[in-house]
């Protein structure tokens, strides 16, 4: 096939969209399209220009004797502070109150598009981490951990409740819940963490961290090793668990008879990781 530049210029920013974090060789690009290396360069320096104007992701050449490129996701602060205000939005809705004061996040984690634009940002926040693999509690926080996971290009580690048979040996804890202050079990397969692991820990909620701390005990079970904490909503608990944390909304309010509810900025803007 003999490729136009109109054609290689979208089929290989398609290509680096869907391969974040992954050094390719420009003379994959060679290769692929029969181009010279030098019009190679020059369509990557055509990408890049573009990623940067739009606020796409960086994109980063590397020297060498074969030389590469690697697209990394960046998400400007205006964009951030836009998605945010959509989920506010989302999150304020009186009918999302169920009895008891606990809100329907169904709709909202149940969402591919919102959990892709969370995902990205929480992603671009920890992009120049060293991070081998995302863990997430079953089941709600499960959505975003893979929208995370996607755009740091690594794989998603689940731990559950009770153990699976189709899970082989599993290693379990038991962890005292940071609000009720009741012991609960959390287990993880054996063969789903290796030791020496850099691990981001995705959740959807987080009060006063029982859970995230539940997590990080296990991680210290495997030999592995924390690299940062990212949540969706975070209540405002004064007994907190966990100190060092990114969020996207804080929860500050639910008010069950007057049926309101009051959100904010999380602090991903102002937290540095």
């Amino acid at each position: 096939m003999n490729w136009k530049r109109s054609e290689r210029l979208v089929d290989m920013t398609n290509y680096l969209l869907n391969n974040p974090r992954k050094i390719i060789p420009l003379t994959y690009f060679v290769d692929k399209y029969g181009a010279a290396k030098s019009s190679i360069s020059e369509d990557i320096s055509i990408i890049k220009e573009t990623f940067n104007q739009q606020g796409i992701g960086i994109l980063k050449t590397l020297a060498g004797a074969s030389g590469g490129v690697i697209y990394s996701v960046n998400v400007r602060s205006e964009d951030i502070q836009s998605s945010i205000h959509t989920l506010c939005e989302w999150i304020e809705k009186p009918d999302r109150i169920l009895p008891g004061g606990y809100l329907y996040m169904a709709d909202i984690i149940g969402n591919p598009h919102l959990m892709d634009e969370v995902g990205k940002i929480l992603a671009s926040k920890y992009i120049d981490k060293d991070i081998d693999v995302v863990m997430t509690v079953a089941t709600k926080g499960i959505t975003l951990a893979y929208a995370t996971a996607r755009y740091l290009n690594v794989p998603v580690v689940i731990v559950r409740r009770d153990s699976k048979i189709t899970e082989g040996s599993t290693v379990s804890i038991n962890y005292v819940s940071g609000s009720t202050k009741k012991i609960q079990s959390m287990v993880l397969a054996r063969k789903s963490l290796k030791e020496g692991s850099k691990v981001l820990i995705v959740d959807d909620f987080m009060k006063a961290g029982g859970t995230v701390n539940g997590m990080i005990s296990l991680l210290e079970e495997f030999r592995a090793e924390l690299a940062g904490i990212a949540v969706l909503i975070e209540a405002d608990y004064n007994e907190r668990l966990i100190n060092e944390y990114t969020s996207i909304i804080k929860l500050t309010h639910v008010d069950e008879k007057e049926k309101k509810i009051v959100v904010s900025e999380g602090n991903i803007l102002c937290k540095e990781v």
